[in-house]
């Protein structure tokens, strides 16, 4: 049977004297060993789940040196599954791996979210960690069939909130991929689709290339929940390139870990180095994210974007219980076209913290910009720390021309940014004039 596509086994030794988003482009090395799962007993009938058979493709695969397993065209349903080295993933067009709602075919285990390492939390549908040179590939989608488990998670949440006690992690939910301590990852083509909980969760990756996909739910599904389209966690040289976003969470969230003694977690080192580009950010909470778990995040470019209805394009959370270093993060070449939202948000964020008997810790933004900034949006947006622990610095607004509902810049208790070149609604912006 012929196989729509080649793949690459390995960097050769001259592409890795390149820079990451270079070596990501280059052409693939050929490899003709695949195993479709219809082979080892997988139906596509919306109804079997099928994660024993799919599984045993896996590993036959990776009995015989590795090679890679094909989902064709059919819905098949399935549970947790297991990546191995040596063993990648293709969706042909018209594939659909879907989640099984009933929970049980995701046993939970030892896993890493939200900032730490969860003892008995539900797997992702697609799990690879050691997986060097991984790539999931393919024109098809990857279904997370998120509706059911959305709206128990808001019966659940709604029981608890007399009492106060409800946590994200108090639902069992599925995350679509989940990738850790894997090297030379290469994610291209696929749909994440309706994902029970975050779509697609890197985790202690280097060199990882996001290409051509597309991470979505419903129009006509208000809020879905914790829905993010990539969990950029301790991650290092990510690049994000030609992608969709229409989500009801953050579109792109750069994670790391939380509490006073952040710093000195090894679990979670920096998030640096990010490069998104060429994408379309139709719908989420935000753009691009220093989230919820955030830590030390550096050295991240995003440009030549198109924005639409997003609640912030840059949000960058101040959380009062972690000592956080968001420096060097850079947005320019953004067409905006919404007339909500905001532009800009750094601020503090307490919805969840515990600083454990500690003094609040000191955070330090640096070096934030936002340049070539056009179209129509809501409002410019916030810059506040939380008083007496955030230093903010070296913002700069240069060459921006937007229509905008709310034209103020509000800062509060931080120097103003420069600006240079800024126009709201027409007229020249001067700084601190807007209030």
């Amino acid at each position: 049977m012929p196989v729509p596509f080649s793949t690459r086994r390995r960097f050769t030794l001259s592409l890795l004297s390149l820079p990451f988003w270079h070596r990501a482009a280059q052409a693939t090395v050929p490899d003709g060993k695949y195993l479709s799962i219809l082979d080892t007993g997988a139906v596509a009938d919306g109804g079997t789940v099928n994660t024993r058979a799919i599984q045993a493709a896996i590993d036959r695969l990776a009995g015989q040196g590795g090679g890679t397993a094909v989902v064709p065209a059919g819905v098949f349903v399935s549970g947790a599954l297991f990546l191995k080295p040596g063993v990648d993933l293709h969706l042909d067009k018209g594939a659909v791996l879907r989640c099984s709602t009933d929970m049980r075919h995701f046993p939970v285990q030892r896993t890493r979210i939200e900032g730490h390492v969860e003892e008995r939390f539900n797997p992702g549908l697609i799990n690879a960690a050691g997986c060097d040179g991984l790539k999931i590939t393919g024109a098809g989608t990857l279904d997370g069939a998120g509706r059911p488990i959305w709206d128990r998670f808001w019966q659940l949440r709604n029981a608890s909130k007399e009492k106060g006690d409800f946590r994200n992690l108090d639902v069992a939910r599925a995350r679509l991929a989940v990738i850790e301590a894997s090297r030379g990852v290469t994610i291209d083509g696929i749909t994440f689709k309706d994902s029970q909980f975050w779509n697609l969760h890197l985790y202690r990756c280097r060199d990882v290339a996001v290409r051509n996909s597309s991470f979505q739910v419903p129009d006509d599904y208000v809020q879905a929940p914790s829905t993010d389209g990539i969990d950029i966690d301790s991650c290092q040289d990510v690049l994000v390139d030609g992608c969709r976003f229409s989500v009801t969470d953050d579109c792109i969230a750069a994670k790391g870990t939380k509490g006073p003694h952040a710093l000195e977690d090894k679990d979670s080192p920096p998030t640096e180095r990010i490069r998104v580009r060429n994408c379309v950010f139709r719908r989420g909470h935000a753009m691009f994210t220093c989230g919820s778990e955030a830590t030390v995040v550096r050295d991240v470019v995003v440009e030549h974007c198109r924005v639409e209805n997003v609640g912030s394009v840059a949000h960058l959370k101040l959380r009062p219980d972690t000592p956080q270093r968001y420096e060097d993060i850079h947005f320019r070449d953004l067409t905006l076209d919404s007339s909500k939202g905001e532009i800009v948000s750094i601020r503090p964020w307490s919805q969840y913290f515990d600083l454990k008997g500690e003094a609040p810790p000191h955070s330090v933004v640096r070096g934030v910009t936002l340049e070539g900034i056009r179209g129509r949006f809501g409002a410019f947006g916030m810059i506040a720390p939380n008083p007496g622990q955030t230093d903010i610095g070296a913002l700069t607004l240069k060459n921006i021309d937007v229509q905008l509902t709310d034209v103020r810049l509000q800062v509060k208790d931080a120097a103003m940014p420069v600006l240079e070149n800024v126009v709201v609604n027409g007229k020249p912006y001067a700084a601190g004039a807007q209030g």
